[in-house]
């Protein structure tokens, strides 16, 4: 194996045994994050304002979206890369979402993490990890560099 591959191969394996160390000492493992994801989004189907908007997009196809979430949250957790989807893409025409959704959905997984986190600092790295994808999100699809321009030149 090329030397420039090894030392890649090297240090994604770092990253991950490090991730895995912080993981464990805050108490999350991979059946956290399957209860986490079940829990969330079996509130969030019953949120009034929420629910709609993923049940338009995920009719009959709750099961599969619930693989992925876990998929997605192992991902970012435990540093593996195994989650090869594309969050804006995924986003991108979803009937009836605004930009207002984004602090209820973040709320609501803050409540979620409230109830079902094993310590307080993994609902601290749950809560900034979400906030912090949740404003990327956001921003990739509602951002207009228009409504910054101060001259108004973008009118």
């Amino acid at each position: 194996m090329h030397p420039d591959l090894t030392a890649r191969a090297a240090h994604s394996t770092e990253i991950r045994a490090r991730a895995a160390a912080e993981m464990k000492a805050i108490g999350i493992d991979e059946a956290f994050i399957a209860r986490l994801v079940e829990t969330f989004y079996g509130r969030v189907r019953a949120h009034p304002e929420l629910g709609p908007v993923f049940e338009t997009r995920l009719a009959g196809r709750w099961d599969a979206h619930m693989e992925k979430m876990v998929a997605f949250w192992s991902s970012v957790a435990f540093r593996t890369g195994a989650y090869g989807g594309k969050p804006v893409q995924a986003h991108l025409g979803v009937a009836n979402m605004t930009p207002d959704l984004f602090p209820q959905w973040l709320a609501l997984f803050a409540e979620t993490l409230d109830a079902v986190a094993p310590s307080p600092a993994a609902k601290t790295w749950f809560m900034t990890t979400a906030n912090r994808i949740a404003r990327s999100l956001a921003l990739s699809l509602f951002y207009n560099p228009a409504l910054d321009d101060p001259a108004g030149a973008g009118r």
